[in-house]
């Protein structure tokens, strides 16, 4: 097989559908074993902490969720900064922000929470952290 240029798989890419190139990413990352998404689109898997409850639970939390409790005034700006802190696409980020409130992130550390909780306050949105 003739290799391919990065433009001309570029060229093939663009006639691609979004579902036929999301199909083409996943069985890309199943047969080299890595992950396409973005640092910060990524949900670590870790068990769950099991056993402790109250304040040792709460003063221990490793995981956040990044709610979105409205959009504000700047919704484009808001729909916006999901896409860059997500992998979705731009319908499915409208209807996020417009169905909010949402999670946008589940079960990431405190630092990726905080920086995507700071990023869509700063773009106009009501953020959450749980």
């Amino acid at each position: 097989m003739a290799k391919l240029s990065t433009e001309e798989l570029l060229d093939a890419f663009k006639e691609l559908t979004l579902i036929e190139l999301s199909e083409f990413v996943k069985a890309f990352e199943e047969t080299f074993e890595v992950t396409a998404a973005a640092p910060v689109a990524v949900a670590a898997a870790a068990p769950a902490a099991g056993g402790d409850a109250g304040a040792d639970a709460a003063a221990e939390q490793d995981e956040f969720d990044v709610v979105l409790e409205s959009a504000g005034e700047k919704k484009i700006q808001v729909i916006k900064e999901v896409r860059s802190l997500t992998s979705l696409g731009l319908k499915e980020a409208k209807d996020l922000v417009e169905g909010a409130p949402k999670p946008v992130l589940e079960k990431v550390n405190k630092e990726t929470a905080e920086k995507a909780k700071e990023a869509l306050e700063a773009a106009g949105a009501s953020v959450t952290l749980k």
